[in-house]
């Protein structure tokens, strides 16, 4: 991808990220100077610990026909969640389940859009 695509995709998953902090799902960010922080680590967790995490629990994905993958989402959300101060999950893995799952929603509206 190219610095662009990067900088763009930074972007809308720190917009995502804000936005989401403003809906009851119990994920508070407290500024968006914490949300391009966040969106950043989420990045950085999704490019070097997902295929870590994917590769072990396939078994697991294969056997639930890929569900499993939702909830290596809300761990990847939860552990960015866990390394960023000002961001915070209020009900813990039900708060990570459900931002991860409206990032991914937010995310491909605010693409669609562009």
């Amino acid at each position: 991808m190219n610095p662009l695509g990067l900088l763009v995709a930074w972007l809308v998953t720190s917009v995502s990220l804000f936005i989401i902090s403003k809906l009851p799902t119990g994920v508070e960010i407290s500024s968006f100077k914490k949300a391009l922080i966040s969106a950043l680590v989420f990045g950085l967790l999704n490019a070097f610990v997902r295929p870590v995490l994917a590769f072990f629990a396939f078994p697991l994905t294969f056997l639930t026909f890929g569900l499993f993958s939702v909830v290596i989402n809300a761990a990847i959300f939860g552990l960015a969640a866990f390394l960023v101060d000002g961001f915070s999950l209020r009900w813990g893995f039900w708060s990570a389940l459900m931002g991860a799952l409206l990032l991914g929603f937010i995310n491909s509206l605010i693409y669609r859009l562009f």
